[in-house]
């Protein structure tokens, strides 16, 4: 072997072994990664098989709110589960697994993600609407189109999601990525500009109802205001001091979980493919992952919103202890 073939070799190892290295394929982060998505998926698993026990077997009311909350959590059950694919996507590096992942497992946290926040946008108008109008039902608050709007939800989710998962197994790339973790590296140049398009409207579909959360909350406390300079001992008020703190705690799980992913998701899709420095590269997938974590986690934290906004919820879950303590 010549001098220059054995040269050209090396440099080519390194190049390999710093493409292999970029992301989040560092064993401890990897390590990490697994250790606490695991933790989650376990805590989302029984916080969300115990509001499905509650909603689907114990619960006999039916109301417009609590059709948004089933609709809730069937989708944190989803993210839930698809965790599993997450976590495998961790412990196996193969470009197989990958692959596999980013061709449904990410397509469906997405699927179910974006549910979920359009959900909580739902439940946030409804309590703002039973504010504003106390004695009347808008015909949005209603039974049966509460489950009209699901059943559109999810089927313009779904068909978005089907979109990219077609265009996806029909990708064909002429260079197998050195790292798996990357699903962007997957794609062609139309799927590229498909997963962009999306990523801009999943953009706005979260800046829409994060700035709808704002609203309805700071209406809520202007309402809340106005009754008490005017009629400062009615018993109303302390509703409207009770319909803030639910909107409060909506608002601020709304923010901790999905507005740094947000903050950084776009960037990270049009920033990322130009990252030449290795370095750079990993640290910048690391924070994504770190913000995806924190946007998994919804699915965990969500249960607090059934426990504030359902009195049902909260009766069942009481009556259930009751029962286990004189058995």
């Amino acid at each position: 072997m010549s001098g220059s073939q054995s040269s050209s070799i090396m440099d080519q190892n390194t190049t390999n072994s710093t493409q292999g290295s970029c992301g989040v394929s560092e064993m401890p982060a990897r390590a990490f990664f697994i250790s606490v998505y695991s933790l989650v998926f376990l805590a989302s698993l029984a916080l969300n098989s115990i509001a499905i026990y509650v909603y689907f077997c114990k619960s006999t009311s039916q109301s417009s709110i609590t059709v948004y909350l089933k609709n809730l959590v069937i989708a944190d059950m989803f993210v839930c589960l698809c965790l599993i694919l997450r976590i495998t996507k961790y412990a196996n590096t193969s470009v197989e697994i990958q692959r596999i992942y980013c061709n449904f497992g990410a397509p469906a946290s997405y699927l179910n993600m974006y549910s979920s926040i359009l959900f909580m946008g739902y439940i946030a108008a409804n309590r703002y609407m039973r504010i504003v109008r106390p004695q009347e039902t808008h015909v949005l608050q209603t039974v049966r189109s509460s489950r009209y709007i699901c059943i559109v939800t999810w089927a313009v989710m779904l068909c978005f999601n089907c979109v990219y998962i077609a265009f996806f197994a029909s990708a064909r790339k002429e260079n197998t990525p050195q790292s798996g973790f990357n699903c962007e590296s997957f794609h062609n140049s139309l799927l590229k500009k498909i997963y962009l398009a999306l990523q801009i409207s999943s953009f706005l579909v979260f800046l829409s109802v994060l700035v709808s959360l704002i609203l309805f909350y700071w209406g809520n406390v202007q309402r809340l205001r106005q009754a008490q300079r005017t009629m400062p001992q009615t018993p109303g008020n302390t509703k409207l001091s009770k319909s803030k703190r639910n909107m409060r705690v909506l608002v601020a799980l709304f923010c901790v979980c999905f507005v740094p992913y947000h903050l950084v998701r776009l960037p990270y899709v049009l920033i990322s493919p130009r990252l030449h420095d290795c370095t750079t590269a990993q640290v910048f997938d690391i924070i994504k992952e770190l913000t995806v974590l924190l946007a998994v986690l919804n699915a965990s934290l969500d249960p607090l919103i059934y426990f504030v906004f359902c009195k049902t919820f909260r009766a069942r879950l009481n009556l259930q202890r009751f029962q286990q303590r004189n058995q």
